[in-house]
């Protein structure tokens, strides 16, 4: 899963971030609004944690963009105003849910889960996405086969995951690059490369197939256990 988190609090923002990718997410942190924009622009998010209060652009407004555009992506308001009619107003925006601060991180993570699971297109919690004898839980960043736990690092994770989720898809280097990439360290050249070999020897070499030309897909979803 991958997280923007939009807060201009280098406090809270610090302990948010360190909190969701210990738990295995992906966090991008934009400090601005504007920055923000371009962080949406250049990847896909599964969820946006956002706060109202942003030194260049208000939150409301850049909720109002993210709505207008048809950008497919769930937002949490995260603010200090606590009164109903902020609520309402924002709730009717667009925003999935409201949280006022002082926050417990603990309950923003669950806040998150169950945003995600109200997502459209989202594979129900009763359903986890699988893939033959693969299966994935993303809120605990665990991956199984044949039921039994194989142990992943985030990138691996990752990687996996987005595979899993667009099984139906040849996904090209690009697009599984943004999988791996995050807003404070670059993307090795040959990261696809190599993380798909080391997935293909914790799994099966016949798990990840290479589309010459094009990129990577999901092989078949019978092999023997």
């Amino acid at each position: 899963m991958r997280l923007l988190l939009v807060e201009d609090s280098e406090l809270l923002g610090t302990a948010i971030q360190k909190g969701f990718v210990r738990s295995g997410y992906a966090v991008d942190w934009s400090r601005g609004g504007k920055d923000a924009l371009s962080a949406l622009a250049s990847c896909e998010y599964d969820c946006v944690l956002l706060d109202l209060g942003l030194p260049d652009l208000g939150g409301d407004i850049l909720l109002k963009i993210i709505r207008s555009r048809g950008i497919p992506v769930s937002v949490i308001v995260v603010t200090a105003r606590g009164n109903i009619q902020d609520r309402v107003r924002l709730l009717d925006m667009g925003a999935d849910d409201y949280m006022v601060k002082p926050l417990d991180l603990d309950e923003v993570a669950s806040r998150v889960r169950a945003v995600l699971r109200r997502a459209p297109g989202r594979v129900p919690t009763s359903g986890e996405p699988e893939h033959g004898l693969l299966k994935l839980y993303p809120s605990h960043r665990m991956a199984t086969w044949n039921g039994n736990v194989v142990p992943l690092t985030n990138k691996e994770f990752w990687l996996l995951e987005i595979l899993v989720r667009r099984k139906s898809q040849v996904l090209s280097r690009s697009q599984l690059e943004e999988a791996l990439y995050t807003f404070d360290a670059e993307v090795e050249s040959n990261a696809v490369e190599v993380y798909v070999h080391y997935l293909r020897r914790k799994f099966s070499p016949e798990l990840i197939l290479t589309v010459r030309g094009v990129g990577y897909q999901l092989g078949p979803e019978r092999w023997d256990a």
